[in-house]
């Protein structure tokens, strides 16, 4: 047997064969250059998203390293786009493009296709994803050109830029269907909201240091843009997280410090303890041993991060958060005695029945263990859990701990 990311790459191409699909987008597993997706000798055209570190034992340490493997997927002739890139990178990439022979552009933003026309609606929150939606654009328009396809948003006069490494791709107005594409993109896992009763869950797969911020922005303007409660009603902010591989989890968790979270609470990314009914989330590479050790490692991280946000050497001057994060309760401020508080559970099902308290009227879980509230935290945040107005829960660090959540949250998707 091919190992498993190759496997499903072979079945999804016999599928697209089979089926014959019109269109087939294929994303790259890792990197590029070496990933197995990377066999279409002359795909329609190419893009390149924003560029993050991530997966650095394969690919490289460095934005540039990890440039050279995504300009991999790059071939002789045919069209790619990407999007501002640091210089470095955005440099590799063009000499990629120059070495193959591939014309490579910069996508302009979404502004300059907005001019002089109505605003575009995104379905997906997020300011990162308008970076993602003037690449979709272009890639669209793009296929649909070489298609010959009528109807492919008439071109706009566009300003030159001097300081640009690469030419710019058409500024053009989009149309109603490329319009409502948009507004109706959906994607689970990505700053996603879900409402439930006194309960509200934020979903996002943010697993590297700029997605994790552009992660932290969405989640803080979405508080900022809630019903406000209260003085006197207390809202609970909750932290759901986990990291896998070889990412740093140190980088990312002091990234989410910003979010003044009440309880920090990590698990596995195994929706129950027993992985019998669960074959899709088995991971051969790693114990349970293993993965708790490391929800560990992730609750000593936080409480470190935590015993410097009390150190008077950098909280010198007191005010309404002094102590640093120590007891933040958006309203009231209840005192708590460990500081942010944190918890590990031993699967995803055990974490959401804590974090709801049988709150969300769609969660359904197995029966709780007789052990869920044996730590002291565990009882005490049960009770401000169950009285608290509001509770925002941010589940981020890993797509899969995001899969997990949503296959308990919404059955339906994995059905």
């Amino acid at each position: 047997m091919p190992a498993y990311f190759r496997f499903l790459t072979l079945m999804a191409f016999h599928v697209f064969l089979q089926e014959k699909v019109d269109l087939a987008v294929v994303e790259v597993g890792i990197g590029g250059a070496y990933d197995c997706t990377n066999i279409i000798r002359k795909p329609v055209v190419c893009g390149v998203s924003s560029l993050g570190i991530d997966h650095t034992s394969l690919l490289g340490d460095t934005m540039e390293k990890i440039a050279w493997q995504k300009g991999g997927i790059f071939k002789h002739g045919v069209p790619a786009f990407t999007v501002p890139q640091p210089d470095g990178p955005l440099a590799v990439l063009r000499e990629r493009a120059e070495q193959i022979s591939c014309p490579l552009y910069l996508c302009p933003p979404l502004e300059a296709l907005e001019e002089g026309e109505p605003p575009l609606t995104l379905g997906l929150e997020g300011e990162h994803q308008r970076a993602n939606a003037a690449l979709a654009l272009q890639l669209a328009r793009c296929w649909l050109q070489r298609k010959d396809h009528q109807g492919i948003g008439e071109l706009k006069a566009s300003r030159p830029s001097l300081l640009c490494q690469l030419p710019l791709a058409p500024v053009f107005q989009p149309t109603s269907h490329m319009r409502h594409g948009l507004r109706d993109t959906e994607w689970p896992g990505r700053t996603q909201t879900l409402r439930r009763g006194p309960l509200t869950w934020y979903l996002d797969g943010a697993h590297t240091s700029s997605s994790v911020q552009a992660c932290v922005r969405w989640f803080r303007q979405a508080l900022h843009r809630r019903p406000k409660s209260g003085p006197e009603v207390p809202e609970v902010r909750v932290l759901l997280f986990n990291s896998t591989g070889d990412r740093d989890p140190a980088p990312l968790l002091k990234l989410l410090r910003p979010c003044q979270f009440d309880y920090a609470v990590f698990c596995p990314n195994l929706t129950e303890v027993s992985s019998t009914d669960n074959a899709d989330q088995q991971n051969f590479m790693v114990t349970l041993d293993q993965v708790l050790l490391r929800c560990l490692e992730h609750q000593q991280h936080w409480s470190r991060l935590d015993e410097e946000a009390a150190s008077p050497d950098l909280w010198s001057t007191p005010g309404p958060e002094a102590g640093g994060p120590a007891s933040l309760l958006l309203a009231p401020r209840l005192p708590h005695a460990h500081g942010t508080s944190s918890l590990v559970f031993s699967c995803i099902s055990h974490a959401l029945q804590w974090i709801s308290q049988g709150r969300d009227p769609d969660l359904q879980t197995p029966s709780s263990p007789r052990d869920l509230l044996a730590h002291p935290v565990a009882s005490s945040g049960a009770s401000v859990l169950r009285e608290a107005a509001a509770v925002h829960v941010l589940v981020t660090g890993s797509l899969h701990l995001v899969g997990g959540v949503l296959k308990l949250l919404d059955p339906s998707l994995s059905q």
